[in-house]
């Protein structure tokens, strides 16, 4: 059967980091907990459950931990966890089926299902969603094709249905936005992955003064001929936010069109509709938060396509005297937060 190494970076993760740990007890063969400067007592907690802990200095940057945690990793394939994941007896059964069949097959990444992230108003927009967690620690290259022959570089990518309990603690929006600052100040450019996962972490948690600290860089980004269509939606809705913030309708129509150049996003017409909401334009307000909910669809934030919309409708109509209207609405909004539960 394959060894598995357990690898984690962590910070002050005393409240949740016991759980996770007990939860893969023998499913995993070592336990490596790579620390970054904790000062509570998640490092005693993590040797009395039998880690080998190791110490990383802060560089900023998540993948030099991470890479660093790999590098200490002595198994046939690692498991990359964080501290507030816990996996459940039921799912314990199938890793460790998991476990038995993996030696038979070629497989160098396994995803597992990562669950319970709309309860936590996570920058992901999905409930439950697969996600790279095993990984092949040593990849034997092939030379492929009869001829004209070169090397495969292409993982073997295989899915399971592990299922694991995402529990955080608390919001790292900030310390996530401050990281996304601190990356665009150093003059690295953000992947296409990380670009739309900065206006994401923007619209789902993002003060005033975290949007309007963004709208350079992602004024840049509407002008970067090399950013695809769908980057220049999510800068244009970004800065659409802030034009709506510094009550400039010159951008906000900039930017709205930038959006329609294909269908408009649901994030772009609640930024219309609440542009129209402070003018108190209420019945043009409550077409774009129609259109938001009914006949856009959202990029960024799930939320902006379901319950924002149509509470923005109810409280319209109530603003309009239409105590009737407002209660239809509201009670769709409270089924769409049901929904997400």
């Amino acid at each position: 059967m394959i060894k598995i190494s357990l690898c984690m970076i962590v910070k002050n993760e005393e409240n949740c980091l016991g759980k996770c740990l007990d939860s893969l007890k023998g499913i995993v063969d070592e336990m490596i907990v790579v620390d970054t400067g904790s000062t509570d007592r998640t490092v005693e907690i993590a040797k009395e459950k039998g880690a080998s802990v190791y110490h990383f200095d802060w560089t900023g940057d998540f993948s030099d931990a991470r890479n660093y945690s790999f590098s200490l990793a002595t198994g046939d394939y690692i498991y990359a966890a964080d501290a507030d994941e816990e996996i459940d007896e039921e799912n314990r059964k199938r890793f460790l089926k998991l476990k038995e069949d993996i030696g038979d097959l070629n497989v160098d990444i396994v995803q597992m299902y990562y669950c319970n992230q709309l309860s936590y108003r996570t920058v992901y927009n999905f409930d439950r969603e697969l996600r790279p967690k095993l990984f092949r620690r040593v990849r034997n290259f092939q030379w492929i094709d009869p001829i004209h022959e070169q090397v495969s570089l292409d993982p073997v990518i295989c899915d399971c249905d592990v299922e694991i309990i995402h529990r955080p603690r608390e919001n790292h929006a900030g310390r996530d936005l401050e990281s996304f600052r601190r990356t665009v100040r150093q003059g690295r450019r953000l992947s296409r992955r990380l670009h739309g996962m900065y206006a994401r972490e923007l619209f789902m948690a993002g003060s005033d003064e975290d949007f309007i600290s963004a709208r350079d860089y992602f004024a840049g980004s509407v002008l970067d001929n090399s950013r695809s269509l769908d980057e220049i939606k999510e800068a244009s809705c970004v800065l659409a936010h802030v034009a709506v913030l510094e009550k400039n309708p010159d951008d906000l129509l900039k930017y709205s069109l930038k959006d329609a150049i294909s269908e408009m996003s649901s994030e772009m017409c609640c930024e219309l509709g609440d542009y129209y909401y402070s003018k108190k334009d209420l019945d043009e307000a409550i077409i774009w938060y129609y259109n938001a909910a009914y006949e856009a669809q959202s990029i960024l934030d799930i939320r902006k396509s379901r319950e924002i919309p149509r509470r923005a409708i109810a409280i319209c109509y109530r603003e309009l005297g239409n105590e009737e209207q407002a209660e239809d609405y509201e009670r769709e909004a409270a089924r769409c937060e049901e929904q997400e539960d």
